[in-house]
């Protein structure tokens, strides 16, 4: 069977109206970051302004939150006590979500705050980008209305924590859509698939899935559909990997993504 690949002419992106106003063109929440991890929700953050929304706001551990501070001046962060987030920030985490468009948990977050997750996806009315140590936390019978963009292992796992197969997965997709990166991205929801093929060996730096979830969750936060963001998201990301291989080699780094959007969705919308 002829394989369905995503193709640049897919993306088509809203103009934005010249009376449009702050907050009218989409507003995130990221939920994550540990003591091991900051960079990664300012790579999200970033990722996601570029295309295009008006507002990020970051909910973080206190001093995560501080060190965030001293990365970049455009994002907002609100900081909760403690080292990791537990289920006591539950339902002060779920009151902010309701300001927001769109929410992306799990960069960062650690295996800590497993339980935390699991109750954040479930309570959150919210389209949701589940990323990383997410992904590992929940199983897609507790999920809806959700964006998973797990790796492979992190793909297994949630098959696993799932208790199904792949065989048994469009039965169980609840949905959800599934983006399974590596050489070929899987963008699989229910009754279709689609691959993409753009990207770069490079991209095993550290930080390219953060910028991946956060062009998903700004689409979202734009009112595109989970399956389109998800497919716009895999495309640009990979497409900037390319591009920056032949510019840089294996010299680039996951930040240079976030610098090279503009390039890309800067041409997209006029």
């Amino acid at each position: 069977m002829k394989k369905n690949y995503v193709k640049k002419s897919d993306i088509k992106l809203k103009k934005r109206k010249k009376s449009s106003h702050k907050g009218e063109n989409g507003e995130v929440l990221i939920i994550g970051g540990s003591e091991d991890y900051v960079g990664c929700l300012a790579l999200a953050g970033l990722a996601a302004l570029r295309t295009g929304i008006d507002w990020v706001t970051v909910a973080a551990p206190e001093k995560v939150g501080w060190a965030l501070h001293t990365l970049t001046p455009d994002l907002v962060v609100k900081k909760f006590k403690g080292n990791h987030f537990t289920d006591s920030h539950v339902n002060n985490i779920v009151d902010l979500s309701r300001k927001f468009d769109a929410v992306l948990v799990g960069n960062g977050i650690g295996l800590k705050s497993v339980s935390f997750v699991r109750k954040i996806v479930q309570r959150i009315n919210k389209p949701i980008v589940i990323d990383a140590d997410g992904v590992k936390a929940v199983k897609l019978s507790e999920v809806r209305n959700a964006i998973l963009t797990p790796h492979k292992g992190e793909y297994k796992r949630l098959l696993k924590n799932s208790g199904i197969d792949e065989k048994q997965l469009q039965k169980s997709i609840n949905g959800n859509t599934i983006l399974v990166t590596g050489p070929v991205d899987r963008i699989i929801a229910r009754g279709k698939v689609k691959y993409n093929r753009t990207g770069d060996a490079g991209m095993t730096v550290g930080g390219t899935g953060d910028v991946l979830a956060g062009l998903a969750v700004g689409f979202l936060a734009q009112g595109y559909s989970k399956f389109d963001s998800a497919c716009w998201a895999a495309y640009i990301n990979g497409k900037l990997g390319e591009q920056l291989r032949k510019k840089k080699g294996y010299s680039f780094i996951a930040s240079d993504l976030v610098q090279d959007l503009e390039k890309i969705l800067g041409k997209k919308r006029f």
